[in-house]
């Protein structure tokens, strides 16, 4: 996979400080196309992760049971406007054939999707899709809450809306007590 281009970063903040008007050789942005540029590399890192490794390393435990970790913080920006969003991700499964991952690596996929230019409603599918491939669960449930800075600081300006997708595969799209079963303990 390709790697971020600092210097070519630093090169269009500095075109869009002229841009709008402001002179990027004065003493409070005489830095910022460096700083901006280093954000950049470590926003978008999940560019050059690809979730599914985290589910490589597999447990065997004769667990067939539900598995959810909740509120699982994130960070993004939106694809369309280079703005964050951020939010909460709720992962859940029900293994098969004792087919279980760490704890962590839940988090750690959710983590390197959210890390790229990026859609709420892909976070949410790749995720799961991620999971479900990879694990070949009964079932998978991601749930991913978040506000927008898109909508908050700009357009609409609507600050504290929340914006919430769900992806379901496999036992959770066609059960709905066990559908209800995640929901149910995502609020708790």
């Amino acid at each position: 996979m390709a790697t971020v281009n600092r210097e070519q970063i630093e090169d269009a903040v500095r075109l869009i400080l002229e841009a709008i008007g402001e002179d990027p050789d004065r003493e409070g942005l005489l830095d910022t196309p460096k700083r901006v540029a280093k954000m950049y590399e470590e926003v978008f890192m999940g560019l050059n992760q690809d979730p599914k490794e985290y589910f490589e390393t597999i447990f065997n435990e004769e667990h067939e049971e539900l598995v959810l970790v909740k509120d699982i913080p994130f960070y993004s920006m939106c694809e369309h406007h280079l703005v964050p969003f951020f939010g909460k991700a709720h992962v859940a499964y029900i293994p098969k054939n004792g087919r279980v991952a760490g704890l962590s690596k839940l988090a750690r996929a959710v983590e390197a999707v959210a890390k790229r230019p990026q859609l709420q409603e892909r976070i949410t599918a790749t995720v799961a899709d991620s999971i479900n491939e990879t694990l070949e669960p009964h079932g998978v449930m991601v749930v991913v809450e978040a506000e927008h800075m898109c909508m908050t600081m700009r357009g609409v300006k609507k600050p504290g809306s929340k914006t919430v997708t769900s992806a379901v595969r496999g036992i959770f799209a066609k059960d709905d007590k066990a559908r209800t079963e995640v929901l149910s303990l995502i609020k708790f």
